[in-house]
């Protein structure tokens, strides 16, 4: 086949992503857009400023398209992933009838309350992107989940929960399998895009199946750990799990096939750019004259830094849970002895230690044991916290060569839609490749298993009472 490149589509909560990839899965050109900040003109209310979305595809896709060397003729199809969790309220004609409310935002865990006025479709941020690019009213099944009258057995629309979300079927759009085709892009997104009239654009599924599936999970025992502004663990399987206590079951980005997630940390690696933000633009600076970048230069001063960072701990609640609006963020036990180093190896420790009991809590429940660890998105960049995660979990510890899982996922959804690869199994075995493995240091692996059951997990009770009474004086 000459057609033997694939567009990927990663659309984050701070940036969108897109890549050319050939059908080895080796990445051509790439552009990240970053997004404006998002709105938050009130305590619970979290939105997408006008139409940023589909504005930062659009900016993404044209410098892509201009990088690119080769022939336009040649891209056999387009991969849409987009951030899950988010609900678009669109007009007959498919703009917005008001800025699309991000996962963060408290209505999108509540029914429709129907005082958006001109509001003919609701829909997931994949499905608003998709009629954009292609003008058809489709979306992939797999990126409802949440608060959508959607049966998770057949993937398709329950309609007699259509009354409970407050919405009727035509208000709905019509659903999809990864890897179908969504439709063909419009002379009109052709224009704003820069891509070709007629491209197909194929259904991917929610960004965190989409990046398990380019993190090339195909085994119920290799975890994937995604770093993101939300971090997760995730391993696959075919039952529809219910009711499970330690993790929940998402859609996969195989028809048919489940994800199940583990409990995360919200504004997770957000935490760690915070961090990085903190030390301001001189440290920046400093760095970018040693030819380094600032997270580079952070990474080789905590190595420096002993397992455990000199008994400093970090509690990860930067964003409270919606249940627990009172909880904070803290860094507790200083005294002299540490510097920024100690605190950005602690935070990283303390996401480490976090994901090391959800994802156990996940296996145990589901009684797998796993024998490997697939880490995924920018922060598995950084040796360090991949060690870290190697000695904490206490098993080879991956990362591959293209760490922008969710990229190539896409990618590979739209390989398999566009036959290049008879099945997905076939695409992940030829696009997906491993770059380093990370082995456990015991000694180190024994002590985080001390200090997080001595110490860590004991350290959220003792500070929730503390920060009840400071949530009732400051908010």
């Amino acid at each position: 086949m000459t057609k033997n490149y694939f567009i990927g589509i990663d659309g984050g909560s701070q940036s969108t992503k897109v890549t050319i990839f050939d059908a080895k899965g080796i990445p051509v050109v790439s552009v990240q857009d970053r997004l404006p900040s998002l709105d938050t003109p009130q305590p619970g209310i979290v939105e997408y400023p006008e139409d940023s979305l589909w504005e930062s595809l659009c900016r993404a896709l044209k410098r892509l398209l201009a990088k690119f060397s080769g022939d336009l003729d040649d891209i056999a199809g387009v991969g849409l992933g987009s951030i899950r969790f988010c609900r678009a309220y669109l007009k007959t004609d498919g703009t917005l009838a008001y800025p699309v409310l991000s996962w963060m935002d408290d209505r999108v865990s509540r029914p429709f309350d129907g005082k958006i006025p001109d509001v003919a479709y609701i829909t997931a941020s994949t499905g608003y992107l998709t009629v954009r690019l292609t003008g058809n009213f489709n979306d992939t099944a797999a990126n409802y989940q949440g608060m959508w009258p959607i049966d998770t057995d057949t993937w398709d629309w329950d309609e007699s929960k259509l009354k409970d979300f407050n919405v009727t079927r035509n208000m709905l759009f019509n659903l999809m399998m990864p890897g179908d085709r969504l439709g063909l892009v419009t002379a009109y997104a052709s224009k704003v895009t820069g891509l070709p009239v007629n491209l197909p654009v194929y259904a991917t599924a929610n960004d965190k199946a989409v990046e398990a599936l380019g993190a090339g999970m195909l085994s119920d025992d290799t975890a994937v750990i995604s770093l993101g502004t939300y971090i997760t663990g995730m391993v696959s399987g075919t039952g529809n799990k219910q009711s499970a206590k330690n993790f929940w079951t998402n859609f996969g980005s195989e028809p048919r096939r489940y994800l199940y997630e583990s409990n995360g940390i919200r504004r997770g690696m957000w935490t760690v750019s915070w961090f990085k933000e903190m030390l301001g633009d001189a440290y920046t600076a400093a760095a970018s004259k040693k030819g380094k970048s600032a997270e580079e230069v952070l990474n080789l001063e905590a190595e420096k830094v002993p397992v455990g960072s000199d008994g400093l701990i970090t509690i990860l609640d930067w964003l409270a849970p919606v249940e627990e609006p009172f909880r904070k963020g803290a860094i507790l036990g200083f005294d002299g002895r540490q510097s920024r180093a100690h605190m950005y190896r602690s935070i990283l420790e303390a996401i480490g230690m976090t994901m090391g009991a959800n994802v156990k809590a996940m296996t145990d429940e589901l009684d797998i044991d796993l024998s490997r660890i697939v880490i995924t998105g920018g922060g598995s960049n950084s040796d360090l916290f991949m060690q870290i995660f190697a000695d904490v979990f206490g098993i080879p510890t991956t990362r591959n060569v293209v760490n922008d899982a969710a990229g190539i996922g896409a990618a590979i959804c739209a390989a398999v839609g566009e036959g290049y690869y008879s099945n997905f199994k076939d695409a992940i075995a030829k696009m997906v490749k491993v770059d380093k493995t990370f082995l456990p240091d015991t000694k180190s692996h024994k002590l985080y298993q001390q200090f997080y059951t001595n110490v860590y997990s004991k350290v959220r009770p003792q500070t929730d009472p503390i920060f009840k009474k400071t949530f009732e004086m400051f908010g």
